[in-house]
């Protein structure tokens, strides 16, 4: 019955959400990589603001220099793949039982949040006014990102919480936690 109730804990729930998004974001990241015109076409599109309404009164926003949009590209792919190496730690750190296991997932959603909810949904949804595009609206994944992310941040910081009020700072060896 104790292994039974360590697995259905919260620690073991919070390494395993670390798990999937490390997952999710390694094969982002190699997609991005692998495939990188697709997704370099993705970029250009949102910053030229091509596919948008075209408001005058908006369209001061576009960028179509090729040397801007390959620098933002590539920062977008080396934040992915951080954020992807931080929840890799982390999943080790889960396995190890380390303490520094919640703070590395907490760190790798963080980065999650920030690139997806604010680059992806306000730079990207707002100010290049991506959701006027019926081609290249990448909102929903977006938003599937941040409430993957913030779902993992509240988890870790109720552990985080949990472990403080206790007093426990040390290893968390699973249970009801």
């Amino acid at each position: 019955m104790r292994l039974l109730s360590g697995l259905g804990g919260l620690r073991v729930v919070v390494g395993v959400l670390t798990a999937i998004s490390a997952l999710q974001l390694a094969l982002i990241t190699i997609g991005n990589i692998t495939d990188y015109d697709t997704n370099y076409a993705f970029v250009q599109h949102v910053f030229a603001m091509d596919t948008t309404f075209k408001s005058p009164h908006m369209m001061w926003r576009a960028i179509t220099s090729p040397g801007l949009v390959t620098a933002a590209y590539v920062l977008i792919i080396i934040w992915e793949g951080l954020s992807a190496v931080a929840l890799i730690a982390a999943v080790v750190g889960w396995i190890r039982g380390s303490e520094s296991a919640a703070r590395l997932s907490s760190l790798g959603w963080l980065m999650e949040a920030m690139l997806f909810g604010g680059g992806f949904i306000a730079i990207g949804g707002e100010y290049f006014q991506m959701w006027q595009s019926s081609k290249w609206n990448g909102l929903t994944p977006a938003l599937q990102n941040v409430i993957i992310a913030s779902i993992g941040l509240i988890l870790t910081h109720i552990l985080l919480s949990r472990r403080e009020r206790a007093g426990d700072l040390q290893v968390d060896h699973g249970g009801a936690a």
